[in-house]
């Protein structure tokens, strides 16, 4: 079986979660617990929980298990199911982790439902844009021909647009298509370098550093509390992140404490992407012993940034989307209207 390209929804890895930290918690052994899920698990999770027990009767891990499905289960939390099981604190593990996923969900929702409007407003534009070509425009076209009016460069732009979807409908699919399909193979073979520029981009790239940073952190509390090294755990955090300068500034991060210097002295390094007060959280963290909790302190007042920072983007983009598309719409019906009260002029003037 192909295990590579098997999948789970973020409400069935916290179910899963859930489910096994619960009953391991009541003293269930794993393979009983395994059992008990198997009997009503279904689709990818049954697919999931069947090779864990096979994999658990021939005497692995559950780490070792997990890592045969990269899209489910990520670096991070293998690692930290790996470090659980060596300690034996699996139960608690699977708990923070279920906890954990709960918690990037919600955020992910936050930034998802921060980009509905601008791309529901899109979305409508393109909507109308393609009514206006397939059926205003061919009706209006037939009468400005048969006068044989002279018309203004954006009425012949969208007229010979409208003939091109509709009189050449066969050559425009099929340009369409090809245009799509090599659109995808671009994206799919430099993801990397074409997402890199749009998150370099001046307005998001702020947005996607506070992004990072609440991942970061977040991830580097769980890892930390595992008993994972600090230097481990930043490099399996430098997976986790989209802009290049937080990537860079894990990665130095990491090279600095390898000289034996503390966490908050990498950050200070990178004073214009680290926010002050998260330096010295946890440098108050590191000095008072309690790095783990001043990371998830800085994860939460992060969150609570960019949860914010959203909301006002989103509350600017509204009127800004509206005026652009307002005004493009209104251009398309001025190049409409416009040789139609030439039109009338020259009737009236005569």
């Amino acid at each position: 079986m192909n295990t590579k390209n098997i999948s789970m929804t973020t409400d069935e890895k916290i179910s899963l979660f859930m489910s096994l930290s619960t009953m391991l918690a009541a003293g269930i052994t794993i393979i009983e617990a395994i059992d008990s899920l198997l009997e009503d698990s279904k689709g990818n999770q049954k697919k999931i929980l069947t090779i864990l027990k096979d994999d658990l009767s021939a005497g692995k891990r559950i780490n070792v298990s997990f890592a045969k499905f990269p899209h489910v289960f990520d670096n991070v939390t293998i690692s930290i199911i790996k470090a659980a099981e060596e300690a034996g604190t699996l139960d608690t593990t699977l708990r923070q982790i279920k906890e954990n996923i709960q918690r990037e969900a919600e955020f992910s929702s936050s930034v998802r439902g921060a980009l509905m409007y601008p791309l529901f407003i899109v979305v409508l534009f393109v909507g109308v844009f393609l009514m206006i070509l397939l059926f205003v425009i061919p009706r209006i076209s037939q009468v400005f021909l048969s006068l044989k009016m002279t018309l203004p460069l954006p009425t012949k732009i969208l007229i010979y647009m409208s003939d091109v979807m509709t009189k050449q409908t066969a050559p425009f699919l099929l340009i369409t298509s090809i245009l799509l399909v090599l659109a995808g193979l671009v994206y799919t073979t430099q993801k990397k370098r074409l997402l890199g520029f749009i998150y370099s981009l001046p307005g998001i790239s702020q947005v996607v550093i506070q992004i990072d940073l609440v991942r970061f952190t977040r991830s580097l509390a769980m890892l930390y509390s595992s008993g994972i090294t600090i230097t481990s755990a930043l490099e399996l955090c430098e997976g986790l992140v989209m802009n290049n300068q937080v990537a860079k500034m894990i990665n130095q991060g990491k090279m600095v404490i390898f000289t034996g210097k503390k966490l908050s002295d990498a950050l200070k390094i990178h004073r214009k992407i680290i926010p002050s007060i998260m330096i010295k959280i946890i440098e108050s963290g590191e000095k008072s012993g309690s790095l783990e909790e001043s990371l998830k302190e800085v994860s939460a007042y992060l969150d609570y940034q960019v949860t914010r920072t959203l909301k006002t983007l989103t509350t600017l983009i509204e009127p800004v989307m509206l005026v652009v598309v307002g005004g493009m719409v209104g251009g398309m019906m001025l190049s409409i209207i416009a040789p139609i009260y030439g039109l009338i002029s020259q009737v009236g003037g005569g």
